[in-house]
């Protein structure tokens, strides 16, 4: 499980050292794809597979599933930490993302989520977070 928040710097080249409580549970090679609300998902590749396995039932002939389908897979790549424990970013993901220099790597239980500092920011502040609603909608959920 991954949990926690970690601040980290985008290098030039475009390196990102990947918090040493996540390397264990991600594995030698696990995958990195474009995230819902412009942040990036980290999927070990067992969690991947699993996730994989769900989009293949989708329906072909719906038009969300496909451009869901579309959306997660094309941005997906393989990442493998070099010695230094950093993964390289690459430029489309860090475009689509907006990464840029100061970034946050998040636990999100199954995955791992990095954001721009100041998106993540962003959406920590955003007065549309309502803390109260959400925990009234978990409820709903059984959680």
């Amino acid at each position: 499980m991954f949990i926690g928040e970690y601040q980290h710097i985008l290098d030039p080249k475009g390196r990102v050292i990947m918090p040493s409580k996540f390397r264990d549970g991600l594995g030698d090679k696990f995958v990195v794809t474009k995230g819902l609300d412009h942040c990036l998902f980290v999927y070990p590749q067992n969690e991947w597979q699993e996730l994989e396995r769900k989009l293949r039932t989708l329906p072909l002939t719906s038009k969300d599933a496909r451009a869901f389908t579309r959306f997660f897979f094309a941005g997906a790549t393989e990442c493998e930490l070099d010695k230094q424990g950093r993964i390289l970013i690459p430029a489309n993901l860090r475009e689509y993302a907006e990464l840029t220099k100061e970034l946050v790597i998040i636990g999100v239980a199954s995955r791992v989520e990095i954001w721009s500092k100041e998106k993540w920011d962003d959406y920590n502040d955003d007065a549309n977070l309502d803390h109260q609603s959400i925990v009234e909608k978990m409820a709903e959920l059984g959680i």
